[in-house]
């Protein structure tokens, strides 16, 4: 792949990397304060707080897969810096044109990424 395609893939790491600063900035907004509770029984209103509950971990938890992907983003563009975009952190050999077309933020290889997927199975 030659340096001009692999710097057109940067634009769309840029431009996912502030789509995903947006996002979790958002979900971070909407998450109450810890300790805040409702006035009224002192047994609290349990449904309520079960929904709430429900509510605050599914977001934590999109929080958490946002942060992840953010993380990856950066790693892609930290490696065009360092100039080994396109090459697979494993192996080093040049990671398919078509892979890094779809997922630009890809940092290995298919076949070194399906041996991690095969290992993260067996464990």
């Amino acid at each position: 792949m030659t340096n001009m395609r692999l710097n057109m893939l940067r634009s769309p790491l840029e431009n996912e990397r502030k789509r995903l600063q947006e996002e979790i900035a958002q979900i971070t907004a909407t998450i109450p304060p810890g300790e805040e509770r409702r006035e009224g029984s002192p047994f609290g209103k349990r449904e309520e707080e079960a929904t709430e509950t429900v509510e605050l971990e599914k977001r934590l938890s999109l929080e958490k897969r946002l942060k992840d992907q953010l993380a990856d983003v950066e790693h892609a563009l930290q490696k065009f810096e360092k100039g080994t975009y396109g090459l697979c952190d494993i192996c080093g050999q040049p990671i398919d044109e078509a892979r890094l077309e779809a997922r630009p933020q890809s940092n290995l290889c298919l076949s070194c990424k399906a041996k991690q997927e095969k290992d993260a199975k067996t464990k």
